[in-house]
């Protein structure tokens, strides 16, 4: 059995004052082991995008713990929770996110820069992983001069070049293309595979989620099922789509 990464217990998210209050998560339950690849998938409204957020530090729970690196992250200081950010948690964002004054190299390699690693080593380790995602001939270009999906998989590289224990991604095809799309899902599969890599993404669309391990459905606030993928990635698809049917339909973005 892999080692836990992320462990969810009886999470819960409420909104608004006491008398009306919006209950966006009801009790999730979830343990994340080292090299999962996890989707989470839902309806509008489903909670999904709140349970990224909570997963990710970006906000906290009304009760429940979220344990990363043996710690309840709900429970620790600003400070620690900056360090957590930096030195275990890889995020990919549906907007790319990099600076437009600096080279994809230097983008890539930010990161390990504020975290003091020496330039050689920097360089290093932002040729090869840049190599795996298809950009060793675009580093010295600006953003400006790059397509959506080699940006995105810039951004990828970026959220990769930490070694962090996780990667937390938030509809990381809504903006691209079919294409550009694809060929991101490939590398993160693909690093996955090797063993380099912890993901959970969020995604409404099944085609994403059939790059994944599992796919969980959120309704609710709740886990309603979750589909494992044990075939061909067609055959996972299908099922992701059954199951899409069976709970009413398409899952719109939040």
């Amino acid at each position: 059995m892999n080692n836990k990464v992320v462990e969810v217990k009886n999470l819960v998210k409420n909104y608004g004052a006491k008398d009306v209050q919006t209950k966006a998560l009801k009790g999730i339950d979830l343990t994340i082991y080292e090299n999962d690849f996890l989707a989470i998938m839902g309806p509008s409204g489903s909670g999904k995008t709140t349970l990224l957020n909570i997963l990710s530090t970006i906000d906290k729970p009304s009760l429940g713990a979220v344990i990363l690196d043996n710690r309840d992250i709900t429970r620790i200081s600003n400070k620690e929770l900056s360090k957590l950010r930096r030195d275990k948690i890889g995020f990919i964002f549906q907007d790319y996110n990099l600076l437009d004054t600096m080279t994809l190299e230097d983008n890539i390699a930010l990161p390990l820069s504020l975290g003091g690693v020496p330039a050689r080593e920097c360089v290093k380790r932002t040729q090869e992983l840049s190599g795996l995602f298809g950009l060793r001939e675009h580093l010295k270009k600006y953003p400006y001069q790059l397509s959506g999906g080699q940006k995105q998989r810039g951004a990828a590289c970026r959220a990769l070049i930490t070694n962090p224990e996780i990667i937390f991604a938030d509809e990381p095809t809504g903006a691209l293309d079919s294409k550009s799309g694809r060929e991101l899902l490939e590398c993160l599969k693909k690093i996955n595979d090797e063993g380099r890599s912890t993901i959970l993404m969020v995604t409404h669309d099944p085609f994403s989620a059939s790059y994944a391990k599992d796919v969980y459905i959120l309704s609710d606030g709740l886990i309603k099922c979750r589909v494992s993928k044990g075939g061909e990635r067609k055959e996972f698809y299908d099922r992701i789509i059954d199951v899409q049917t069976s709970m009413g339909g398409d899952f719109l973005c939040e």
